[in-house]
């Protein structure tokens, strides 16, 4: 077997379902299914059962320890020579394990990743955060050939990795939030080639409303700060970006308040919403969705930028413990 596809699950048959039905129709065929349960309270069992005659699949059913951790247990269970990691509320098209084969047998990387797309059938909500994960506006070029500020690095919701990767690294680390950044470095601190595969992309539901996203992205600044203490000199300057915007932004709202002509210090925040809100449009056809995209941008950077300012004041300043799932 060349490619084992590892996919933890926690209550998401459907989705999973959506994902599986994308697999049974790749046009590269060898390849397993490793589907491991974390801690389900609703479970796929009946899902996988269904795909049986179609896919090489193995369900495993395990206490709850989150993402990361689960990944490591179905890579441990898997037979292949490469490992696939795909979040369950995840589709992909059916030239998707084609394009990664076509790299590995031509380039031969140790470990890769490949962008995310936004589909036509997501709500408005979807498209809005998921434009604002992926913008170069917000993001620097996440997913793209376009890249501000270094080095491509793959999400867990869609990479893969050589057998002999994970052997060497041991995988995921058992961080709450940003787990893939960690195991990225170090890969490449073990001298192991990264890439990325542009056709291999999927497409990625994120789920809940804009507090849940906030939330979200609140952990994933904390975790900077988190993989800053495991390995110095891996923040970059463009890390502090929404940092520094959401400083801007509350020191702003301080002096439009309580200080004579404060507002002018609006002009440069309603620049940036007047750019995001012309490329949300353009893109999407739709002055809502263009409007929709400058509230989620600017929930993602306010979100990451606090917890990235809470993550310095926790680890950096007060010296506290890593947090751990």
């Amino acid at each position: 077997m060349k490619y084992s596809i590892i996919v933890p699950v926690h209550d998401r048959p459907d989705e999973l379902d959506d994902l599986l039905s994308c697999l049974a129709e790749q046009t590269f065929r060898d390849f397993e299914v490793i589907v491991v349960e974390d801690g389900s309270t609703t479970r796929s069992h009946d899902v996988c059962k269904a795909y049986g005659q179609r896919l090489t699949i193995s369900h495993y059913d395990k206490d709850r320890s989150g993402p990361g951790p689960s990944r490591n247990y179905g890579c441990r269970r898997a037979s292949g020579d490469y490992f696939i990691f795909l979040d369950s509320d995840c589709t992909v098209p059916r030239h998707y394990l084609a394009a990664i084969d076509d790299v590995v047998t031509r380039r031969h990387p140790d470990a890769w990743g490949g962008p995310d797309r936004i589909h036509d059938s997501f709500t408005a909500m979807q498209k809005a955060i998921g434009y604002s994960t992926t913008a170069l506006l917000t993001t620097g070029g996440y997913g793209t050939n376009v890249r501000i500020g270094g080095t491509f690095y793959p999400h867990a919701f869609n990479m893969g990795m050589s057998r002999t990767v994970f052997n060497v690294t041991e995988g995921f680390s058992r961080m709450p939030s940003g787990a893939d950044v960690d195991l990225h470095i170090r890969m490449r601190r073990h001298g192991f080639k990264v890439e990325l595969i542009t056709d291999a992309w999927v497409h990625h539901k994120r789920h809940g409303d804009l507090v849940t996203f906030f939330g979200q992205m609140h952990e994933a600044g904390m975790a900077r700060i988190d993989t800053t203490v495991r390995h110095p000199g891996s923040l970059k300057l463009v890390h502090f970006f929404p940092a520094t915007f959401t400083a801007y932004v509350v020191i702003v709202a301080f002096y439009t308040l309580f200080v004579p002509y404060g507002w002018i210090g609006l002009y440069p925040i309603g620049a940036y919403a007047l750019i995001i809100l012309l490329e949300g449009m353009l893109r999407f056809r739709s002055p809502w969705l263009g409007i929709l995209c400058v509230v989620a941008s600017f929930v993602r950077m306010l979100g990451y930028g606090t917890g990235f300012i809470r993550g310095l004041l926790w680890r950096i300043m007060l010296g506290k413990p890593e947090r751990t799932v």
